[in-house]
């Protein structure tokens, strides 16, 4: 039906008609995402009742480390000390997220995103507001610890997921909210040449 075109060149079938309905996306969006926070909020308590920040678990002949760390920044420990402001923009972006991005979405793939999204967000935040020292002073629980790179937990692998998903549905499918191929939101080419042959 997405491709059948009336005689006068209408498209009869949209993203309205072909994407996920406004139902699936919010279920799918919200199952990803709390999904995600238990996952992440029961790995956090997992290694903080096993694992001694002093004594570090190599697994996989080093490839992975299990390395307990409290952190009051954002990834790489950056900004530490703001973290009241970083817990702000965290409810904003998740308020961003389910009120602007989450409404005009269609297409599983973005929706895939915006629960990962959800995950990651809601995860880090949870902990940022309910783990010590206090409400919007707590200390995120980091525990994954690869060469060369930062400590992170469950959550951020969410937020990296969804960011690699959109950079996918971006660059390389080129598909929007809706699902619709970006080129399809520009006139077809020959179209005011078509009018005026009619």
């Amino acid at each position: 039906m997405r491709g059948l075109q009336a005689a006068g060149g209408t498209q009869i079938a949209t993203s309205e008609t072909t994407g996920l309905k406004p139902v699936t996306v919010w279920s799918l969006v919200v199952g990803i995402g709390v999904l995600g926070l238990v996952v992440d909020q029961i790995t956090k308590a997992v290694v903080l009742a096993v694992l001694d920040p002093a004594h570090p678990i190599p697994l996989l002949g080093g490839l992975i480390t299990l390395q307990l760390l409290r952190n009051s920044g954002a990834a790489f420990s950056m900004g530490e000390g703001l973290t009241v402001g970083l817990s702000i923009i965290a409810i904003a972006a998740l308020i961003g997220v389910l009120a602007w991005f989450v409404p005009k979405v269609r297409h599983p793939g973005w929706t895939a995103a915006m629960g990962l999204l959800v995950a990651g967000i809601s995860g880090n935040l949870t902990d940022r507001l309910f783990r010590d020292p206090g409400p919007f002073q707590g200390h995120v629980i980091d525990f994954i610890q690869v060469p060369y790179f930062a400590v992170f937990n469950v959550a951020d692998i969410c937020i990296t997921a969804a960011a690699v998903v959109v950079i996918w549905l971006t660059l390389i499918t080129k598909v929007g909210f809706d699902g619709t191929p970006f080129s399809d939101s520009a006139p077809a080419a020959g179209t005011s040449a078509d009018a005026g042959d009619e």
